[in-house]
């Protein structure tokens, strides 16, 4: 059963684990079946999605905290981190909501983990809505973020971005990492004003390194494939929302994402990061609100 509006409930996953969610119900008091939210990151709170820019109005959100993240418990078992086992714990999630078949809609690398439930679960789903995904599942790491990163370059946070993104990748500390994720953070947006920087400024405090290891670890190439393969007899409707600005996924991942399935889409969003809904949530709400209400997408 769903909880009241912002409560922090819980349910049992497949191995016993008590893991959180929150409920945001519908503003006009909709009770159609809930729009279940997952965060990326990976290894991120979901706190960052906050409302998706007031999709609560006409749509009651579900949005759980994966495990080691926000309000949910670290896995027992490192393969509980991995996206295949996240999967599982939304089928639980499922169950526990009692809903025979579902809208999702998963952010960044949670994408993956909505791949592997559409693989693992087709009939679940009513509809699909990736947004701003990477393209590792399908094997592919277009190079359009990059190039989006390098045509801001005369914007004033270029100079401390590109340094900190060289610097990334090698550095271990957890609070120099914290302190480079934030210079870095303004490719992530489509402008730079007071409200991405203020949703920028708690990424760092809301990544969990550990569930962030773990999320692509023990899938093996036949997996990926595997996983590929099943894609292709999904029937539900899929929207891959994308960013025209943004320089971390970039625009052909959630192409290729889309192609994956039969009854596929991608709409690219002019202006918006990988954030889309910081950027103009006015455009992304009505967007996500046309496709939920079956409304032909431009």
């Amino acid at each position: 059963m769903l909880g009241q509006a912002d409560s922090m409930p819980h349910y049992t996953s497949y191995d016993g684990t008590e893991l959180a969610y929150r409920v945001l119900e519908a503003r006009d008091g909709s009770a159609g079946p809930p729009l279940i939210c997952l965060a990326g990151g990976p290894g991120r709170s979901a706190a960052y999605l906050g409302d998706l820019g007031g999709l609560n109005a006409h749509h009651t959100l579900v949005i759980p905290d994966s495990r080691g993240t926000g309000d949910s418990p670290p896995a027992v078992d490192p393969s509980g981190y991995a996206f295949p086992g996240l999967a599982e714990d939304l089928e639980a999630l499922r169950r526990h909501l009692d809903l025979a078949r579902f809208p999702l809609l998963a952010h960044d690398a949670a994408a993956a983990t909505a791949q592997a439930y559409a693989a693992a679960h087709p009939e679940r789903l009513a509809r699909l809505i990736v947004v701003c995904p990477g393209a590792r599942l399908q094997g592919e790491l277009p190079e359009d973020a990059r190039e989006i990163f390098e045509s801001r370059a005369d914007e004033p946070w270029w100079p401390e971005a590109y340094a900190a993104v060289q610097l990334l990748p090698d550095t271990t500390d957890l609070a120099e990492v914290r302190r480079l994720l934030l210079q870095a953070a303004p490719m992530a947006y489509g402008r730079w004003e007071e409200p991405q920087r203020a949703h920028a400024g708690s990424e760092g405090e809301q990544l969990g390194p550990v569930p962030r290891a773990g999320f692509w670890q023990g899938v093996d190439e036949a997996g990926r494939r595997a996983v590929l393969a099943r894609l292709r007899e999904v029937p539900c409707p899929v929207l891959a929302i994308t960013g025209d600005r943004d320089a971390v996924t970039g625009m052909r991942a959630g192409e290729l994402v889309a192609e994956s399935f039969p009854d596929g889409q991608a709409r690219p969003l002019p202006g918006v990061g990988h954030y889309p809904w910081v950027d103009d949530p006015d455009l992304f709400r009505q967007v996500v609100e046309d496709f939920l209400a079956h409304r032909p997408t431009p």
